[in-house]
Protein backbone atom coordinates (compact mmCIF):
# COMPACT_ATOMS: atom_id res chain seq x y z
CA UNK A 1 0.00 0.00 0.00
CA UNK A 2 2.79 2.48 1.17
CA UNK A 3 4.09 1.59 -2.81
CA UNK A 4 1.00 2.90 -4.44
CA UNK A 5 0.77 5.73 -2.33
CA UNK A 6 4.23 6.82 -2.82
CA UNK A 7 3.56 6.47 -6.72
CA UNK A 8 0.48 8.43 -6.76
CA UNK A 9 2.36 11.62 -4.57
CA UNK A 10 5.24 11.40 -7.65
CA UNK A 11 2.44 11.34 -10.14
CA UNK A 12 0.53 14.24 -8.53
CA UNK A 13 3.61 16.42 -8.17
CA UNK A 14 5.03 15.97 -11.51
CA UNK A 15 1.51 16.86 -12.80
CA UNK A 16 0.98 20.26 -10.82
CA UNK A 17 4.74 21.11 -11.81
CA UNK A 18 3.90 20.65 -15.40
CA UNK A 19 0.79 22.99 -14.53
CA UNK A 20 2.51 25.64 -12.87
CA UNK A 21 5.03 25.73 -15.21
CA UNK A 22 2.52 26.37 -17.88
CA UNK A 23 1.10 28.80 -16.07
CA UNK A 24 -2.47 27.15 -15.30
CA UNK A 25 -3.02 27.99 -12.27
CA UNK A 26 -6.64 29.32 -12.67
CA UNK A 27 -9.63 28.22 -14.76
CA UNK A 28 -9.22 31.21 -17.56
CA UNK A 29 -5.67 29.85 -17.65
CA UNK A 30 -6.59 26.33 -17.84
CA UNK A 31 -4.45 24.03 -20.09
CA UNK A 32 -5.48 20.86 -22.18
CA UNK A 33 -3.10 17.19 -21.91
CA UNK A 34 -0.99 18.30 -25.07
CA UNK A 35 -0.44 21.91 -23.41
CA UNK A 36 0.57 20.52 -20.52
CA UNK A 37 2.63 18.20 -22.16
CA UNK A 38 1.72 15.33 -19.99
CA UNK A 39 2.86 11.61 -20.54
CA UNK A 40 0.82 8.15 -20.88
CA UNK A 41 1.19 7.85 -17.06
CA UNK A 42 -0.65 10.95 -15.93
CA UNK A 43 -3.01 11.25 -18.33
CA UNK A 44 -3.98 7.77 -17.13
CA UNK A 45 -4.20 9.27 -13.76
CA UNK A 46 -5.50 12.54 -14.39
CA UNK A 47 -9.27 11.59 -13.71
CA UNK A 48 -8.72 10.15 -10.08
CA UNK A 49 -6.70 12.93 -9.23
CA UNK A 50 -8.65 15.89 -10.95
CA UNK A 51 -12.07 17.46 -9.87
CA UNK A 52 -12.37 15.47 -6.41
CA UNK A 53 -13.36 17.95 -3.84
CA UNK A 54 -9.91 18.67 -2.01
CA UNK A 55 -7.40 17.89 -5.25
CA UNK A 56 -5.37 20.72 -6.34
CA UNK A 57 -5.90 19.84 -9.65
CA UNK A 58 -8.92 20.57 -11.47
CA UNK A 59 -10.41 19.68 -14.55
CA UNK A 60 -13.19 21.97 -16.37
CA UNK A 61 -16.11 20.95 -18.85
CA UNK A 62 -13.92 21.11 -21.73
CA UNK A 63 -11.37 19.23 -20.48
CA UNK A 64 -8.73 21.41 -19.65
CA UNK A 65 -6.84 21.34 -16.51
CA UNK A 66 -5.77 23.99 -13.76
CA UNK A 67 -3.87 23.52 -10.32
CA UNK A 68 -4.98 25.72 -7.27
CA UNK A 69 -2.73 26.99 -4.35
Amino acid sequence: MEEVSGALLGIQQRIRTKLVATGATSREKAVTVQEADFDVQEQNWLNYIAGGFLSFVKKTKDERYYVTT
